[in-house]
């Protein structure tokens, strides 16, 4: 049987994943993912991107039967495409560019425009995580070229139309805090009509919408013409998406890790979000509202790292690391937020150290930070049955182990592969099956002033923001 390829463009890196049919990873390759900062504005690497995957597709098809392809990317990002001429009206803006915001009267007008967090359930975010604030922006700064574009493609149904041609919308980017989309309406918002923006953002079809290679993809990049190219989906939602296929109605959260960790609940209303904690409803497959809470866990961990002069990784015999463990919470040094310029519920506050902090504990430091952050946001979430860790952060055996000491007796459960976006993006070109590997068990940290620390760092945020969930 033939596998999948996974096109996997995540706001670090840009990935190529070929998955087998029982969606194991037989090959991935890895590059970059660079933000050019020459021009009108800094934007991404498009035509960089496009070489690259051709490149990597004409070898691994060489090496592989291929008779699928599906595309995931982060969200907050969208293409002005000219399909007249194939070629893009405006370069795709970067959604970290602060730019967005520095001529008040633009800024104003859009906040004006844009519709009650209770309609879309987005928050208003800070530079250009708000979709509607980038398109809106060019829409004033841009117009003739703005005007041009007679297709407003999310980012991964931009490069579905590049390998096929074809124009569509899909909703869980639609649905990814982007002003445009009512969850719970499961319809554009209202200001979408206002702006008059409506003509251009193309029909909605489903994840598991697929169409044919164009005729010059297939001799770029190596696919054969009766190849099933997917219409895309949103990084974190392809992660939810490979559990709830598999969840049976039960309720579960997801904490989906990477540059951001996003936890996702399938059990929490819509209606009790809260705006000023970047809580929010992200959009399943089918359309579903899915209640988030996010904060930019992989960013921030980094930032502490190197805030303490620590390496990204723990080096030390595990012995090593408890004892230092031990250690850092005796001392109620504590690491309160943020670290991060965007995301997260304390963006107002600059990330600081209190206290002292013994040499070769920085990144201690950074994996107990991040797990306080993801359990403060499993409260408010209130989280309920089986918490299933995916990403990045499952390489950090000393952050999952500390969630499943804050969490207990809550089962924390490892993905086998830190590759759950790239597997629920393949799940969709495989009929939904579901994958081979199993959920395994956390074994909770035993750190005896864990609670007492976690009820200080609490107390300390509380200062910071109200209202806060309670220590449990």
């Amino acid at each position: 049987m033939a596998n999948t390829l996974v096109f996997d463009i995540g706001k670090t890196h840009v990935k190529l994943c070929v998955v087998s049919p029982g969606l194991a990873t037989l090959a991935a390759r890895e590059t970059k993912n660079r933000v050019i900062s020459q021009g009108l504005y800094p934007h991404a690497d498009t035509d960089g991107i496009w070489q690259w995957f051709c490149e990597q597709a004409l070898e691994l098809n060489e090496l592989y039967p291929i008779d699928s392809l599906n595309i995931t990317t982060h969200g907050a990002t969208a293409a002005c495409v000219d399909t007249r001429t194939g070629r893009l009206a405006l370069p795709v803006l970067d959604y970290e560019f602060t730019g967005l915001t520095d001529e008040p009267h633009i800024e104003e007008h859009y906040q004006q425009t844009r519709d009650p967090f209770a309609l879309t359930h987005s928050p208003s975010l800070p530079a250009g995580l708000n979709l509607g604030r980038q398109l809106h922006w060019l829409a004033k700064q841009f117009p003739q070229e703005f005007e041009r574009a007679d297709a407003l493609l999310m980012y991964p149904q931009y490069w579905f139309w590049r390998l096929t041609g074809e124009c569509c919308s899909e909703v869980t980017s639609l649905g990814c805090h982007t002003d445009l989309w009512q969850p719970q309406a499961r319809t554009f918002a209202p200001m979408v009509k206002r702006l008059g923006w409506a003509a251009k953002l193309p029909p909605v079809k489903s994840a598991q919408h697929f169409a044919q290679p164009l005729a010059e993809v297939c001799q770029s990049a190596g696919l054969k013409p009766e190849c099933k190219v997917f219409a895309g989906i949103h990084d974190s939602n392809a992660s939810y998406w490979r559990h709830k296929a598999g969840a049976g109605g039960a309720p579960f959260t997801v904490i989906s890790t990477g540059t951001w960790s996003i936890v996702m609940s399938a059990a929490t209303p819509p209606d009790s979000l809260i705006e000023s904690h970047d809580m929010l409803a992200n959009v399943d497959v089918n359309g579903t509202p899915v209640a988030c809470a996010r904060f930019m866990g992989g960013r921030e961990y980094e930032a502490i790292c190197k805030l303490t002069h620590a390496p990204l990784a723990q080096n030390s015999e595990p012995e090593e690391v408890d004892q230092r463990m031990q250690q850092l919470l005796a001392s109620n040094t504590l690491a309160l937020p943020a670290f991060a310029e965007a995301g997260g519920p304390f963006t107002q506050h600059r990330g600081r150290i209190q206290g002292e902090l013994a040499a070769g504990s920085g990144n201690c430091l950074a994996s107990l930070y991040c797990a306080l952050m993801l359990d403060y946001q499993l409260d408010a979430l209130q989280s309920q049955g089986d918490i299933i860790i995916e990403g990045a952060f499952l390489k950090n055996t000393l952050l999952c182990k500390l969630l499943a000491q804050l969490r207990a007796p809550q089962p924390i459960l490892l993905s086998e592969d830190d590759t759950g976006t790239v597997t629920g993006c393949a799940m969709l070109a495989r009929d939904n099956q579901l994958p081979n590997s199993a959920l395994i068990r956390c074994e909770p940290a035993t750190f005896s002033n864990l609670k007492s620390y976690k009820n200080l760092w609490r107390l300390s945020v509380q200062k910071l923001q109200r209202p806060t969930p309670e220590p449990t």
